[in-house]
């Protein structure tokens, strides 16, 4: 077992990937306003919007209207999400800090659900990505494979065929002269448990000892802290979580699926560990119960209802 890190790095996903699975319209104003609260409790970067076919994701329909209100704090990154040059180009009319991206599923059947096209036809279309990135002077270096530990209509992914992802996605964006820092291994339909954390990241850093690790981990079957905690033990460092636990994929195959894992109790489970996270968590609180007044309905987050145990301790 490797010893925990000091510190980790969280990425807030709640905006984006919470608000596109709701039945019911948000107000543009309460997804500005959610975002806004959320910058000010010491994330470092919110994805905001999702760049994406509004008649299929009705509920991020007006991303080009949310990004264009948010008050920018300084030193925050404020991020979106596209899936095609659609997207892509409509990304780019906006302020939004954009860097360059390079994406594929471990299962083809996702990614037909997910995009519309297969693997092969995902990493043809990247090619004109990374060709206009490298115009641009964007860099790229963080390429995320979703699916990466199973998939609701292929099954279990076994580690090796995310580490053959892996391997086609750096052949690709080496072709244009870019080199990857890292690659974010996503749950995307919450599939994974610990031991499966544990053979995806071994077999990955056995291939590339030096390539930084990332995970965005779904809560749908209630394993999303444990297989954090796992990857802690691992020494993983970069996280993305959800706001009051927010969200899920809309294309993951399954009824019950969930959003991320939830930011504040992964923030708390950190603090108990003695792992720093630059956040301040009673603000965090407060933005769950922001976000599930702006829902209306109860969210899934843990701390947002117990609390943290800061208050108990100073009475002690």
């Amino acid at each position: 077992m490797s010893d925990l890190p000091r510190r980790v790095e969280i990425h807030e996903e709640g905006p984006r990937e919470g608000f596109q699975i709701e039945p019911g319209p948000i107000a543009s104003a309460d997804k500005v306003r959610l975002i806004e609260a959320l910058a000010e409790t010491g994330l470092k970067r919110i994805d905001c919007v999702s760049f994406v076919d509004p008649k299929r994701v009705p509920g991020q329909a007006d991303a080009a209207e949310v990004a264009a209100a948010i008050r920018k704090r300084p030193g925050v990154r404020y991020t979106g999400l596209w899936l095609n040059t659609r997207g892509f180009e409509r990304a780019r009319q906006t302020q939004l800090d954009l860097s360059g991206r390079a994406l594929i599923s471990a299962s083809d059947l996702f990614s037909l659900k997910n995009s519309g096209k297969d693997n092969a036809a995902s990493l043809a279309e990247q090619r004109g990505w990374l060709k206009s990135y490298r115009e641009l002077g964007m860099a790229v270096e963080w390429a995320t494979v979703m699916t990466a530990f199973g998939c609701n209509f292929e099954g279990r992914i076994a580690p090796a065929k995310t580490v053959e992802r892996i391997g086609q996605l750096l052949a690709l964006v080496a072709e244009e002269g870019f080199a990857l820092k890292g690659v974010l291994l996503a749950d995307t339909v919450g599939f994974a448990a610990p031991n499966g954390i544990e053979a995806t990241v071994g077999a990955v850093r056995s291939r590339w000892p030096d390539l930084r690790i990332g995970l965005h981990l779904h809560d749908t079957r209630g394993t999303g802290l444990a297989n954090a905690y796992a990857a802690l033990r691992m020494g993983i460092e970069r996280f993305d979580g959800s706001c009051a636990g927010l969200g899920g994929c809309p294309f993951a195959g399954h009824k019950g699926a969930a959003g991320n894992i939830c930011t504040e109790d992964l923030v708390f489970m950190c603090h108990e560990l003695g792992i720093e996270t630059g956040i301040d968590l009673e603000r965090l609180i407060e933005c769950a119960r922001l976000a599930e007044t702006i829902v209306g309905h109860p969210l899934p987050g843990k701390v947002m209802k117990g609390g943290s145990l800061q208050s108990l301790r100073a009475r002690s």
